[in-house]
């Protein structure tokens, strides 16, 4: 025992530091593992309670068939019809309310004035769900494509706005009264300030905004469309194509998987300090 203690007392700084890195490491794939285990569990868990059919495999196939299915799709160019039309209504109108609701926050949360004229309007209409606007959107922009893009933009502009005037908001005074005290102009203040200042909240509601864009682009197409995610779902629905069904619910599910990691990424860039 006591040969032991001195030989950890006598280990030199860099090989504790080396034994330190590799604990890390060792951690870190351990981490690694467990992410890939779990949706890997949860296939081999759903593929042999559907084959010994513990469930129902005319409402839950086994996944070898729904990827069966998915390589059809793609032989056949289906779902590439599908998945080109729902990513130009997603990035539309995920852009359409994010550049508006970042503008808009920014203006109400460093002017008083801004903020005491839209904060109403924001909260008394922000807990109404879009797709309960729809029929008042195809009314105003008819059933092609303006009305999905309006119908996403709103869902995603809330969020946006409400984080983005939160992140100004939050901002610490000190940093305000130096761009005062230096005479920074409302230009200067705008991008130098308050633009990065709100960043971190901002790519909060952003990151909020992706999501709920997936949730709306499917919903409206479910309900006005003739192609698309939303569209497939629901007619593999109808048609009880449920393998069909259950590829365009994985697509969404790895669509926004993706968007979000690619949104962190965006973040360690934007925000190395966070």
């Amino acid at each position: 025992m006591e040969e032991a203690k001195t030989t950890q007392f006598d280990k030199s700084p860099e090989e504790v530091e080396q034994e330190e890195w590799q604990k890390q490491r060792l951690k870190q794939r351990l981490k690694q593992v467990l992410t890939i285990a779990s949706p890997i569990f949860i296939l081999l868990l759903w593929e042999f309670l559907s084959r010994t059919e513990l469930i129902d495999s005319r409402f839950f196939p086994p996944p070898t068939a729904i990827i069966g299915t998915f390589f059809d799709m793609i032989l056949n160019g289906t779902l590439f019809d599908h998945l080109g039309i729902s990513l130009v209504r997603i990035f539309g109108g995920f852009l359409l309310g994010v550049v508006p609701g970042i503008v808009l926050g920014l203006l109400m949360g460093m002017y008083s004035p801004f903020k005491h004229f839209f904060q109403p309007l924001v909260m008394a209409l922000m807990p109404i769900p879009t797709i309960a606007l729809l029929p008042i959107i195809i009314i105003i922009f008819g059933i092609g494509e303006t009305s999905k893009l309006v119908t996403i933009a709103g869902s995603v502009f809330f969020p946006v706005v409400i984080n983005t005037a939160a992140g100004v908001m939050n901002i610490d005074r000190i940093y305000i009264d130096v761009a005062k005290n230096y005479g920074a102009n409302p230009k200067d203040f705008f991008f130098k300030i308050a633009l990065p200042g709100s960043l971190p909240v901002m790519l909060e509601g952003i990151q909020m905004g992706q999501a709920i864009a997936l949730l709306t682009i499917v919903a409206a197409e479910m309900m006005g469309a003739h192609q698309g995610i939303g569209y497939l779902i629901w007619t593999s629905y109808k048609a009880f194509s449920l393998t069909e069904m259950y590829v365009g619910l994985i697509l969404i599910s790895f669509f926004g998987y993706f968007f979000s990691l690619l949104l962190r990424w965006l973040q360690t860039k934007l925000l190395p300090w966070k």
